[in-house]
C-alpha cells in the first residue's frame, strides 16, 4: 500500500543517466499527450494571460520555462502569445541533454524558441527575465533544491513566477495508474506517472517551503483542477 503522507524519494526512471535518447524521446512524446489530456498547461497559460493584461500591449515579455521536456509548454505559450497579438521572447532550460534535441524536432522553426541545456541558475545576471514558469518539474527536486529554485525565481523574475505541479492525492495516484494502462502509454510514463504524484505536494508542503524561502504572504498557493497546486508570485 502506497504511503502518501509525505513526499516519496524514489527516483523516476526517466531521470536515470543510462536512458537511451530514443527511449527518452518516446517517453517525452507520451508525456506531452498526458499534459493535453490532463489539462496540465491551462494554469500556466492563464498566468501568461494575466501578465499580458497587466502590461502595455507593446511591451515584449521574456518568459523562461524551467524543465521544458518536450517543449510542449513553450509551444503552447508561443501560440497563446500569437493569439493575443503579443510579442514574447521564449527561453527554455532543461538539465537533461536528451530534452533539447527532442524538443527541437517537435518545434516549428518559426516559433524561434531558445532551447538551452543546462541549469537556469547559470543565466547571466544582466539577462533580463520578466516571467519564470515551471510546469510539472518541482516534484523531480528534493526540498532543498525547491527552496533554491524559489529563491532564484524571486530574484530573477521582474514581473513574477509560477510553479504548476501535482497534488499528492490517492485518487490522482490510482486514477493515473488506470488511465496510463488503458492508454498503453510508454512504460516509463506508466511507472513514473504515479510516482510523480507520490513525489508531489500537498498544501502544507508548499506552506513549509514558502516559509523557509521567506515568501509567506508574498506567493500564493492555489488548487487547480484536476489535482494541481499552483504557486504564484506576481509584481503587477
Amino acid at each position: 500500500m502506497i504511503d502518501l503522507r509525505r513526499r516519496s524519494g524514489e527516483p523516476e526512471w526517466m531521470d536515470g543517466d543510462a536512458v537511451a535518447p530514443e527511449e527518452f524521446a518516446a517517453c517525452l512524446g507520451d508525456l506531452a499527450k498526458v499534459n493535453t489530456i490532463t489539462l496540465a498547461r491551462l494554469p500556466t497559460l492563464a498566468f501568461l494571460d494575466r501578465a499580458f493584461a497587466a502590461t502595455p500591449p507593446g511591451r515584449r515579455l521574456t518568459v523562461v520555462d524551467v524543465g521544458f521536456g518536450a517543449g510542449d509548454m513553450l509551444r503552447a505559450l508561443a501560440r497563446r502569445a500569437r493569439k493575443r497579438k503579443r510579442e514574447v521572447r521564449l527561453i527554455g532550460f532543461d538539465i537533461n541533454p536528451r530534452s533539447e534535441p527532442a524538443a527541437r524536432r517537435l518545434t516549428p522553426p518559426a516559433m524561434a524558441i531558445d532551447y538551452r541545456t543546462g541549469n537556469a541558475f547559470a543565466m547571466a545576471e544582466d539577462e533580463r527575465v520578466d516571467l519564470v514558469v515551471s510546469s510539472l518539474v518541482t516534484h523531480h527536486m528534493p526540498d532543498a533544491g525547491i527552496l533554491d529554485f524559489l529563491q532564484w525565481m524571486e530574484r530573477k523574475a521582474a514581473l513574477g513566477w509560477l510553479v504548476n505541479d501535482l497534488h499528492r492525492h490517492r485518487l490522482a495516484y490510482h486514477g493515473f495508474s488506470l488511465l496510463s494502462a488503458a492508454m498503453r502509454w510508454h512504460p516509463f510514463v506508466r511507472h513514473d506517472g504515479p510516482l510523480s504524484i507520490a513525489r508531489a505536494f500537498r498544501r502544507d508542503d508548499w506552506n513549509v517551503l514558502l516559509g523557509q524561502a521567506g515568501l509567506i504572504g508574498t506567493a500564493r498557493v492555489n488548487w487547480r483542477f484536476p489535482f494541481r497546486y499552483c504557486v504564484e508570485r506576481t509584481r503587477w
